[in-house]
């Protein structure tokens, strides 16, 4: 019984020690956090930004493994859903951006000429199933 327990323990810690280094080896890597603050022209401020990443990873995962459920009302949920929903579409678009994942795979399709349009695709692709998703699987 007990080395069922630690070995769940050590799962739990090598799973958990691999998605950080992964999450920071992608905000080393690509250099997330200075750029941003070179973007935003607050460069003095990157400390508060390293933080604020900690503190969001800290929160998250004690959050996921917490289950919370707020029970606030509709006017209060539904800006903080937009709200997320636009970090995860920006961050999304942000990693395109930085990786050339567009102009990559329009080369490789052969259709240089019309990135416009597979840009679009992925824009209505991602509209029409995250509304699909909360239509179809999300019960109230």
């Amino acid at each position: 019984m007990i080395i069922n327990i630690v070995f769940i323990i050590f799962i739990g810690l090598a799973g958990g020690i691999a998605v950080g280094s992964g999450f920071v080896a992608f905000l080393t890597v690509l250099g997330v956090i200075p750029r941003l603050t070179q973007l935003s022209k607050t460069m003095k401020m990157i400390h508060w930004y390293e933080g604020s990443v900690v503190f969001g990873a800290v929160a998250g995962t004690i959050a996921s493994l917490r289950d919370p459920a707020l029970f606030l009302p509709s006017i209060i949920l539904i800006p903080l859903g937009l709200a997320g929903g636009v970090f995860v579409g920006l961050l999304a678009a942000a990693l395109t951006e930085v990786l050339n994942v567009f102009p990559i795979l329009a080369k490789r399709v052969r259709i240089e000429d019309k990135i416009m349009i597979l840009m679009m695709a992925f824009v209505f692709g991602k509209i029409f199933g995250s509304l699909f998703h909360w239509m179809y699987f999300v019960n109230e």
